[in-house]
């Protein structure tokens, strides 16, 4: 039913493109007339200005649309059908995180809170203006993605969740402040990551903590092990009232960056070298036999360090109870740390966040894409060792 075409066509199209300005620009709004003319061949049933008994309705003229790409502005020549109407596929496919960015910069133009910055971005993204009618049919159908990520149903038990919290700059109430988006992720009983919730705050306390731990516990969540995060008072005593049994592990990486705080200059590479031994020996009598010794070696000199370590100890080796899982992957939050770098790395080119949810619509939607990522990607812990650690913590209660 579509227009074919051979070989030497393609040559002299290629040749005709190789001569634009921009060639792939060129190509790409070729790409978009050829397919548009395909796809609404095929809804009609007929090739347009031919005579078929498939046909299902009839073409009605062209309109205007606009349509931005990273290779800049295009306006398509749409063809409007008598019955059924017609929009093309490639229209509304494009990436989730790529509608969020445009968003942000759109919202931000439209709230007159826009930067040099957000125009450089803009225009780099090929984009010649803003308009309020973009960036309400570009946000509807990610704000319902994203909503219903955030409240889907979660599964009842999660051996090892993980929580650290994200703080960019918003605009709030006509101001600037620092908030933060709490971010959790989990294993799964199968041994698979997902991304468990993405909530906003704008403090951190046992209130707020408990809330989160509340509506992950709507959402079906009943069981966890064991919960690494940092070391903050509200948040533990949160996760002692939501999960009755949890073990909390304080992130070794974060409790060694507070110990070493309080060491000079001079010796912090060496007394680093020895303080992280702790946390290499194999079982957890080793490992306060190995911090004891340390202690005793740099109590006088390093009194405040010695300190923290000692106060600190316990919850930063609550991970060695679990001796069938990796150590390396439940001892900190790196999960959730490489997680925030990517983040970060794409909303850094925005600066300033016209809104608070702008900036969560758009971490949601990268958390979406690692989500899925990671449901199809390989386990981050063998099942059957999930399983012998399950049997192990059944003889120990």
């Amino acid at each position: 039913m579509a227009r074919s075409y051979d070989t030497a066509t393609y040559k002299k199209l290629l040749l005709h493109f190789m001569g634009e300005l921009d060639p792939l620009y060129s190509m790409l709004q070729w790409l978009t007339e050829r397919m548009m003319e395909v796809e609404s061949e095929l809804k009609v049933g007929a090739v347009k200005g031919k005579h078929s008994s498939d046909r299902t309705t009839h073409f009605s003229g062209t309109r205007v649309r606009r349509f931005d790409t990273r290779l800049g502005t295009m306006y398509l020549l749409v063809p409007k059908l008598r019955q059924g109407g017609y929009v093309p596929f490639f229209v509304t496919e494009k990436k989730r995180s790529e509608q969020a960015l445009m968003q942000v910069i759109q919202e931000a133009f439209i709230n007159g809170v826009s930067t040099r910055k957000m125009e450089r971005l803009a225009q780099s993204l090929g984009i010649e203006g803003i308009s309020a009618g973009q960036v309400s049919a570009m946000t509807k159908g990610l704000d319902e993605q994203v909503t219903q990520f955030r409240s889907r149903p979660l599964e009842k038990e999660y051996p090892v969740i993980w929580v650290d919290a994200l703080y960019e700059k918003i605009r709030f109430d006509s101001r600037v402040i620092s908030m933060a988006v709490l971010v959790v992720a989990g294993i799964t009983v199968d041994g698979r990551r997902d991304i468990l919730a993405c909530e906003p705050m704008m403090n951190e306390s046992e209130e707020t903590y408990g809330s989160l731990f509340e509506r992950l516990k709507e959402r079906g969540l009943e069981t966890v092990w064991l919960c690494v995060s940092d070391a903050h008072r509200g948040l533990r005593k949160a996760l002692q009232k939501a999960f009755l049994g949890c073990s909390g592990e304080r992130c070794k990486v974060h409790f060694m960056r507070n110990v070493m705080t309080h060491v000079s200059h001079k010796e912090k590479a060496s007394f680093a070298a020895k303080l992280k031994t702790i946390w290499l020996q194999p079982t957890k009598k080793r490992a306060y036999q190995t911090a004891r010794m340390l202690i005793d070696e740099y109590e006088e000199r390093f009194p405040d360090a010695m300190r923290v370590l000692e106060e600190g100890l316990e919850d930063a080796l609550q991970f060695m109870t679990f001796s069938f899982l990796d150590h390396r992957k439940i001892s900190s939050t790196n999960i959730i740390e490489r997680l925030h770098r990517e983040i970060r790395r794409r909303s850094r080119v925005v600066g300033i966040f016209p809104s608070m949810d702008s900036y969560l619509r758009l971490v949601s939607a990268y958390l979406i894409e690692y989500a899925e990522d990671w449901s199809t990607g390989k386990c981050y812990v063998r099942p059957s060792l999930i399983e012998e650690q399950r049997a192990e913590l059944r003889k120990a209660a």
